[in-house]
């Protein structure tokens, strides 16, 4: 198998932009129907996801071993749009047609067994998989909505009750799907995990966005909605050790901060923990309920608001993560992000130009044009605020 020729070849195929996935799209509904099925009803939100996680996994198959326990877990994940191991030759067959068709003279026999043999070596890494989690865990979980709560415009609160215990870690990520819809998105639940068994999520409407918009807008207790199986490490205390906190939370990234504070208190004192809530505006915190009660009850919990647009300063706008830096030295801290895009990817530029190390930054780093995940360089910025983004897009 030659591995340069591979890569490559997927160079030149990805030169051609939105027309490869469109090919390849096309192709595989065509040839194979049954498996229009499992993707949404509305593609906009697909777009080029899963041919360029494909084209670049495949293609960078020397390297596998780097992400075989995404494959493992992209797997396992992908019972719950009902893939079987049959709709893998389906989905390698157009990635092969479409590569034929943008490669034109270039495409050659030696060209066709090489792809052919590193896809089905990502494909058995995935259906082995599959084939391990059905004894673990089902392909989802159904959850009723028992409270629903609009924080604003825009953002919801919500409380659902899965059928029989759904287990996750704090700062991991569920999908979650209006069964309608046939889309995923992925939140963080807001608690650590509850004797009932309840979860919270945080959402916000995005424009375009089916699944949170019908949470939001959509959605009423006693409704049912489909969760799958939890995702991500990234933010996990256990890669904290037993030391201090400094937390950064913009919008709904306070949701899975807001998890880690409840994972503590339940741990029992022994931490400081230093949180800094930020938005543009005073009118876009949400939950500012909670967050004060939680620090009202902890006095191991520090909490700052930071605003970026302060009217009694018209014209100036305050930087979240400089009032962060300039409120002290946290490098004995580990430091825990989680936002927007740009704050995410400012803040972890600026920690590190002060001099911390990259094992005390912690967030979530899968890229926005994945299907799964992103395929970085150690060291390089963040191209994503959420697991959500990465594998279930903004829906």
């Amino acid at each position: 198998m030659d591995v340069a020729r591979l890569k490559q070849s997927w160079s030149l195929v990805a030169a051609h932009g939105d027309q490869v996935p469109h090919y390849f799209y096309s192709t595989l509904f065509i040839a194979h129907p049954d498996t229009r099925q499992m993707f949404p009803t509305n593609m906009a939100g697909q777009r080029d996801r899963l041919v360029t996680a494909l084209g670049h996994i495949v293609s960078h198959v020397d390297q596998l071993d780097r992400v075989v326990g995404f494959l493992q877990t992209l797997g396992a994940d992908h019972r719950k749009f009902a893939v079987r191991a049959e709709h893998y030759p389906a989905v390698g067959e157009a990635l092969l047609a479409t590569l034929q068709h943008f490669l034109a003279d270039e495409w050659t026999d030696e060209l066709a067994q090489d792809w052919a043999a590193a896809y089905g070596l990502v494909a058995q890494v995935m259906t082995d998989a599959a084939k391990a989690a059905e004894n673990v865990a089902p392909p989802w979980w159904v959850g009723e909505v028992v409270a629903h709560d609009r924080c604003g415009f825009d953002v919801a609160v919500l409380t659902l009750r899965p059928q029989y215990l759904l287990p996750f870690t704090p700062g991991q990520s569920i999908g979650v799907s209006v069964p309608a819809t046939r889309a995923w998105r992925y939140y963080s639940p807001a608690n650590a995990p509850r004797q009932d068994g309840t979860i919270e999520l945080h959402v916000r409407a995005t424009p375009g966005g089916v699944v949170s918009s019908r949470l939001v807008y959509g959605t009423s207790v006693g409704d049912e909605v489909h969760l799958a199986s939890p995702v991500g490490t990234r933010l996990s205390l256990d890669q904290a050790g037993a030391g201090d906190l400094l937390l950064l939370a913009s919008g709904t990234g306070w949701a899975p901060l807001k998890a880690l504070v409840e994972q503590v208190a339940v741990q029992g004192p022994g931490r400081r923990v230093d949180l800094y809530v930020g938005a543009r505006s005073r009118m876009e915190f949400y939950d500012n309920d909670a967050i004060d009660k939680l620090a009202a009850s902890y006095p191991w919990l520090r909490v700052t608001y930071v605003v970026g647009a302060d009217p009694t300063r018209p014209g100036e706008f305050a930087q979240f993560v400089d009032r962060v830096l300039g409120d002290g030295d946290w490098r004995s801290r580990h430091v825990y992000l989680c936002g927007s895009d740009t704050m995410v990817t400012r803040a972890v530029d600026r920690f590190q130009q002060a001099g911390y190390r990259s094992g005390q930054l912690h967030y979530e780093d899968l890229g926005t044009h994945w299907y799964g995940a992103s395929w970085r360089t150690a060291g390089s910025p963040p191209a994503s605020r959420s697991v959500s983004e990465a594998l279930g897009g903004a829906q």
